[in-house]
């Protein structure tokens, strides 16, 4: 059922004029593995495949951020461009 199911996704997502999906899972261990593997699912198809940034919330507090998150909100940063 889980095969069948992909092999649609697939057939599907290589009919169409798709730009872009973006994934959105969970930030933790299975949220990563499943954008990963998505990714390596539709990334040969030719479209592009990008995930909503994680890190800190606004008004959260720097020092109860863990060593990931803080990791994770350098990787997304986005300068200011004057």
């Amino acid at each position: 059922m889980k095969q069948d199911l992909l092999l649609v996704l697939k057939l599907e997502l290589s009919e169409t004029t798709i730009g872009e999906i973006i994934i959105a899972t969970d930030p933790n261990l299975e949220g990563e593995a499943t954008a990963t593997y998505l990714t390596r699912l539709i990334k040969p198809l030719g479209i592009k495949v990008s995930r909503l940034a994680s890190g800190l919330p606004v008004g959260g507090d720097l020092e109860y951020a863990d060593e990931i998150t803080l990791g994770r909100a350098f990787e997304g940063r986005r300068s200011y461009d004057n």
